[in-house]
């Protein structure tokens, strides 16, 4: 057992990873900013103590693992330097831990998130299991075989990893703060490649996915007939989408997942391409993704009125496109209603046009004032010029949010990855 300090333990990472450290008898406690954010609910459910920065109780023989969010000159790093404290970076940290496990690590641009949480989700009820996902979940189990996580491009973070495992959703082009093109990210993707030990479940549907070069392994998945294994016959069910697998044209099953959207299809493919690399059984599988309901801040559904209100970490114009025509599908017929909170003003200003295009997808779209983060608290770029490329557009605040308040039978879709929660709380409390 071991004495763990997490710098920023409520980032949605690091909060996952405090939770699998303590489920696996570990003492855990950790330090940030006092704003309540979703991603502390499950360390109060199991009592572990998050401090002020800079209040933490600090003890020699804790391990302090930081955060990628705050760099060495943040007060709480230093003050653990100055006592001596070994620090961790979140990701090496994490590529030294998995290496107990057979590891399996989700990455691309878009879909981390819900294919990890489906992932977890399938492979759970057949091998114990340590997860960590993006939306702040984290569990350890002793005696685990698999570790299945969450990992991210950014910064080339992943390079940290060597999973025997690598799924690779879609490569886009996004966090141009760092990357420079789409070539760039790419070649990040090379570049992790090479680090996988056994296998690469890709998106074969993807064109910068089919442009990678890597001397590893490579499982094609998608609806194209050139992927060996592929999705056809797709419908909408009672509660659901239904599809036929194909694996080497040979036809597996019919399976049916409880959520909506071609996305969400390719995703069920990753978890039944990394299924048939490991030998699983797959009827297991197949019950075990018709009862998987999505993770949190993904489609989260909830009734308002009339209305149908969605909450989405959309963020990037393809997870847009993504989730409005998961809405459309889910309700066809049913006025769509975007409420869109940018993230970032690069991403803002490199995506403008693309962010314009993806938004008109909806039959009406309201857009928030921009969140900037930590690393990028201004731009040059504005909401009026998202606002101008999109006809019939408005701007909407805390304050006229309730203008929402006319609408009837209608889904209100609030999209990003900042503090557009406040706007949706603000709504259905009227």
């Amino acid at each position: 057992m071991s004495s763990y300090h997490l710098i920023g333990i409520k980032g949605s990472g690091m909060s996952a990873l405090a939770q699998v450290l303590h489920d696996l008898g570990h003492v855990i406690q950790g330090e940030d900013i006092d704003t309540v954010i979703f991603t502390q609910t499950p360390l109060e459910a199991r009592n572990i103590p998050m401090y002020s920065f800079g209040s933490a109780p600090l003890s020699t023989e804790m391990i302090v693992i930081a955060s990628n969010a705050y760099g060495d000159d943040h007060p709480s790093v230093v003050r653990c330097k100055s006592l001596g404290l070994p620090i961790h970076r979140y990701h090496h940290f994490l590529g030294e831990w998995m290496k107990s496990y057979t590891s399996i690590a989700i990455t691309g641009s878009h879909g981390k998130t819900t294919t990890t949480g489906m992932m977890v989700h399938a492979l759970r009820s057949i091998e114990a299991t340590c997860s960590l996902i993006g939306d702040a979940t984290g569990r350890g189990e002793a005696d685990a075989r698999f570790f299945i996580f969450e990992s991210c491009e950014y910064k080339r973070h992943f390079l940290a990893y060597r999973p025997e495992i690598a799924v690779i959703t879609n490569i886009d082009f996004d966090h141009p703060d760092y990357f420079s093109d789409v070539d760039d990210v790419r070649h990040a993707f090379e570049e992790m490649a090479a680090y996988v030990g056994n296998q690469l479940v890709v998106c074969g549907d993807d064109v910068q996915v089919r442009l990678l070069r890597t001397g590893n392994k490579m499982l094609y998945y998608g609806f194209a007939e050139h992927n060996e294994l592929r999705a056809a016959g797709l419908a909408i069910v009672s509660g659901g989408v239904a599809f036929d697998v194909y694996w080497r044209d040979a036809k597996l099953d019919r399976f049916t997942i409880p959520v909506y959207g071609r996305h969400n299809v390719l995703n069920a493919l990753a978890v039944i391409g990394v299924s048939l690399v490991l030998g699983l059984d797959l009827n297991e599988i197949k019950r075990q993704m018709a009862t998987f309901t999505g993770v949190k801040r993904r489609f989260t559904e909830t009734e308002w009125k009339s209305n149908v209100v969605i909450d989405d970490y959309a963020h990037h114009p393809s997870e847009i496109r993504a989730t409005l025509e998961a809405a459309r599908s889910k309700y066809p017929g049913r006025r769509i209603v975007s409420v869109f909170q940018p993230h970032t003003f690069s991403r803002l200003e490199r995506l403008l046009d693309d962010f314009a295009h993806s938004l008109r997808d909806a039959d009406d779209v309201f857009l928030c004032q921009i969140f900037g983060s930590a690393r990028e608290r201004a731009g040059s770029v504005s909401i009026e010029h998202l606002r101008e490329r999109i006809p019939n557009a408005q701007l909407i605040s805390e304050n006229t949010v309730n203008s929402l308040g006319t609408y009837e039978d209608a889904v209100l879709v609030f999209m990003g990855a900042g503090d557009i929660q406040k706007y949706q709380q603000r709504l259905v409390r009227l």
